[in-house]
């Protein structure tokens, strides 16, 4: 039989002995609106129908006994003898009709009358717990009824999703700054600073030899204050690259002094001995950020 939700009209084909005779309530699956399903109408075989009382046959009716001529006599002279017998004729004729005698041996039914009347059906119970060994319910959230997935709702839980990622995302970038695995052209200076100068000689920057045979790279140069302000002094960032101009190297230098007051300079020295051989050029800037 098919079943229709009252609230939501979604239609449903279940089997009859799912709902029974007495119905059942039922929820469904998409809305779970629950309600009383009436059981379906079971006509009845025209083997089962009531047996109608069989109709007696007619009793025959015996025609009355013809009634006895007198015969014609010349002289009659029995004439009260006729009479009488003219008189038990017509007796005879006006007795009534007995009905036929019952018989004593027992007379066969017929197989409509004789059928017996079947049992109804008891309606199938459901159980949770399969108890009763006929399964689960086929209104439960299990195959072969699942809920309908609702892709609007899908869809915009995930667009809810991907915009807190972003902005979590953005805040940490602006926060933060890019991380150095992240392949994207950064800055690898910042802006000149205002009545700051950087002075680092080319031939003061090079590989060099110390006594013992230990190699280094080293750089010195100074940074003056040619303002008229007392000026902050960033770090220094110097970027080494090869003959096809990658850059395979690089460091910042903290200046010793960070305050400079106007004509004032501060001499920087380092030296690194972790340079790769393959940088042949420095380049040199301000710290960004």
């Amino acid at each position: 039989m098919i079943i229709a939700c009252p609230a939501c009209a979604t239609r449903y084909v279940v089997p009859d002995s799912a709902i029974g005779v007495d119905g059942r309530t039922v929820r469904c699956a998409k809305c779970r609106h629950s309600w009383f399903q009436a059981g379906p109408e079971i006509a009845i075989p025209a083997d089962r129908a009531e047996p109608r009382p069989a109709t007696p046959a007619p009793v025959p009716q015996r025609e009355p006994a013809p009634s006895a001529m007198p015969r014609p006599d010349a002289d009659r002279p029995d004439q009260p003898q006729a009479d009488a017998f003219r008189t038990a004729g017509s007796a005879v004729a006006e007795r009534p009709v007995a009905p036929p005698p019952v018989p004593d041996y027992p007379v066969a039914a017929s197989p409509a009358a004789s059928a017996p009347t079947p049992d109804p059906i008891p309606p199938r119970v459901y159980d949770d717990d399969d108890s009763l060994g006929y399964g689960a319910s086929t209104f439960a959230h299990e195959p072969p009824f699942r809920p309908r997935r609702n892709w609007l709702k899908i869809y915009t839980l995930g667009a809810a999703a991907f915009a807190v990622v972003a902005c979590v995302g953005i805040a940490a970038v602006a926060w933060y700054g890019l991380p150095d695995w992240a392949p994207l052209a950064r800055q690898s200076f910042a802006d000149a600073q205002p009545d700051l100068t950087l002075d680092f000689p080319p031939n003061r920057m090079d590989r060099r030899t110390l006594p013992n045979g230990t190699k280094f790279f080293g750089i010195s140069g100074k940074v003056t204050n040619v303002g008229k302000e007392r000026r902050t002094v960033p770090s220094i960032r110097f970027v080494l690259q090869d003959k096809q101009g990658l850059t395979v190297y690089q460091f910042d230098i903290a200046p010793p002094k960070r305050q400079l007051a106007p004509g004032e300079s501060v001499t920087i020295n380092e030296a690194r001995t972790d340079v790769p051989a393959t940088a042949v050029a420095v380049l040199y800037g301000w710290t960004p950020g």
